[in-house]
């Protein structure tokens, strides 16, 4: 058995689950919710009260469940038949707030400094965990042991707070053997296992991990702890990059708050895991593809098409015209825009609904391949559809939790461009800054996810027509929900080179009393994009969204018109190119050809009116 020294603070973690009463929370100006703990004489009411111990206990705890012998420097605390044990004058108390799925820390003003002695005798591992406060003096007296003692191993945990450019910081990773982090470090480390939200990245090898929506509200805290030790413990242990990673990815999802897994347990659950371990591709590389898509994604001439309508929304174009609505006809639908001739010739990109994505064509081969051996870019719509704010009727969009686990399976199925969409309706009180902001930040976090899975992302902020509202309404909400979107693009370091922006026309609502004519719509829409799009993006594509078939060509011809822009502008329409083919369609097969001839005629209208007139 290996003997490891852990270096840092065992804390008492005290979880209290709040009830939901809103006097209890005030929002600030970034809309994070705070506790109002006012003595007025109020009840504050707290139920599920959990009591566990964190910090180096979490590190100390994984590493005897792996059977390495192990203990914590400064303290008599040790882990013994399944249970920490320790004096409760040497831990930290600190105190997690739940309240629905916001979590908030009550933490010491001055925490505790990180006690150092020299070991009595020399363990084959020195491990400074997340939980360390360490001083420059202490880091000192650390690094002058292992000058002193060059057999011992070194490995440091570089916490989301921590000051890495401090020189004591440096010098400790400059030293470390290995360097586990969880955040981003500016400068190149060997032997490096980082942490992101939803991968371990060690060595070639690359695992997701996630936690959902944990009923016993596992935190970051605690997770990354495990993560680190379970990583560690591996090593020490020989065991390989892959075999190391799903030990720790399986680890933390099989956690719970007061007890993590044994080592032969998770062995006998890593045998059938091995799909989880995606190859590593070297960021530049992987960027380098995602800007190349995009490229072609935009190629002058030609659109994408949207076929990528969710079950509800497919149900009511169905439920219209009287069509069953099951998979085979569902299936038939979408057969017959993909297999009409020379498709290749007008789209770049067709974007899939899941289902679709599934399904096979009439060769037999899935739709994701019929798709690529025509040239054609296949994408899939990631989103879950809306959900309104608590206590509001505006809504955000769902789908972030477990989003990159469905990038990698949709990435390896082919799709090289994903699309998100927010949908923000124009009426007295709507959209607020809270809404804009936001779904803002949704559709940035949803776009880095994309790139880092290979995937171009298409954010799609929708403005919705179906309102009553002037232009000039319009030409205010819309540049504010763009200056927004490209201020959090930035902020999540998205490459706008490798980023698409789907967008509505700047036109008055549907129920206006007085509707814009093209030329106004195209030099509105043509003005609002050129003051509030930065130039590197890849390209603008526009949504049809409610507008007629012949009105949305008509607009398209006019933005045309009002160029030459900064970056390639094309459509991605679902309605204003599949309309005639439904109606030709009926839902009959034998109608199909009718159907084809019908959308190839709008296929042909809108790439002409790409051109310049």
């Amino acid at each position: 058995m290996s003997k490891i020294l852990i270096v840092g603070n065992v804390t008492k973690d005290v979880y209290l689950r709040l009830d939901n009463r809103q006097n209890n929370f005030e929002t600030d100006q970034n809309d994070i919710k705070w506790l109002d703990l006012a003595f007025d004489g109020s009840t504050h009411k707290y139920y599920n009260r959990v009591s566990i111990y964190g910090g180096a206990s979490i590190s100390l705890e994984v590493m005897k469940r792996f059977g390495i012998d192990a203990k914590i420097a400064g303290t008599d605390a040790d882990f013994i038949d399944g249970q920490f044990v320790a004096k409760d004058a040497e831990t930290v108390y600190r105190y997690i707030l739940c309240q629905d799925r916001h979590v908030s820390y009550l933490s010491p003003s001055s925490y505790k400094q990180t006690e150092w002695r020299i070991p009595e005798e020399d363990g084959e591992w020195l491990y400074i965990d997340r939980s360390a406060n360490l001083s420059p003096e202490v880091t000192e007296e650390i690094l002058l042991y292992l000058d002193a003692h060059r057999t011992v191993k070194f490995a440091l945990f570089v916490g989301k707070y921590s000051n890495v450019n401090a020189m004591h910081m440096r010098k400790l990773i400059d030293r470390a053997d290995l360097v586990i982090a969880d955040m981003k470090l500016n400068y190149n480390v060997e032997n490096l296992v980082m942490i992101t939200p939803h991968h371990i990245e060690y060595a070639n090898a690359r695992v997701r991990w996630q936690l959902e929506d944990r009923v016993d509200l596992m935190t970051h805290l605690s997770s990354h702890l495990t993560i680190g030790a379970s990583v560690l413990g591996a090593i020490i242990l020989g065991k390989s990059a892959n075999e190391t990673l799903l030990l720790a990815s399986t680890n933390i999802e099989r956690s719970i708050l007061s007890a993590s897994s044994n080592l032969s347990t998770l062995e006998e659950e890593i045998t059938d895991d091995y799909y989880r371990i995606e190859k590593h591709i070297p960021k530049e590389k992987l960027m380098n593809e995602v800007e190349t898509n995009a490229k072609k994604l935009v190629a002058t001439g030609k659109g994408i098409l949207a076929a990528d309508e969710s079950g509800g929304s497919i149900h009511r174009k169905f439920e219209t015209m009287n069509i069953p609505d099951d998979e085979q006809h569902r299936r038939d639908y979408r057969n017959i825009f993909f297999t009409t001739p020379e498709l290749e010739k007008y789209v770049n990109g067709v974007i899939l609904f899941d289902e679709t994505a599934r399904q096979q064509s009439d060769d037999g081969r899935d739709f994701v391949t019929y798709l690529s051996s025509k040239g054609i870019i296949p994408g899939i719509k990631v989103d879950q559809g809306l959900e309104a704010f608590e206590g509001s009727d505006e809504k955000w969009t769902k789908g972030l939790d477990g989003l990159p686990t469905r990038l990698t399976e949709y990435y390896q199925m082919g799709a090289r461009f994903a699309k998100w969409r927010a949908a923000f309706e124009i009426t007295d009180h709507s959209p607020s800054d809270m809404a804009i902001r936001k779904n803002a930040e949704i559709l940035a976090e949803y776009a880095l996810d994309c790139q880092n899975a290979g995937i171009v992302p298409i954010v799609e902020p929708e403005v919705v027509y179906d309102g009553d509202y002037p232009i000039e309404k319009n030409i205010e909400c819309t540049s504010k929900i763009l200056d927004a979107l490209f201020e959090e693009l930035k902020n999540k370091n998205v490459n706008l080179r490798g980023c698409i922006l789907k967008v509505n026309m700047i036109l008055a609502g549907k129920r206006y009393h007085t509707q814009s004519t093209p030329a106004e719509v195209g030099k509105a829409t043509a003005d609002v994009l050129k003051a509030h799009v930065p130039a590197e993006l890849a390209g603008v594509v526009f949504l049809s969204g409610g507008q007629s078939v012949t009105q949305a060509t008509e607009n398209l011809q006019e933005i045309t018109n009002n160029g030459p822009f900064p970056w390639p502008v094309t459509f991605s329409y679902a309605r204003a190119l599949q309309d005639p083919a439904l109606n030709a369609w009926k839902g009959d097969n034998a109608n199909a050809d009718a159907a084809r001839a019908g959308f190839h005629e709008r296929l042909v209208a809108n790439c002409e009116a790409l051109i310049k007139k």
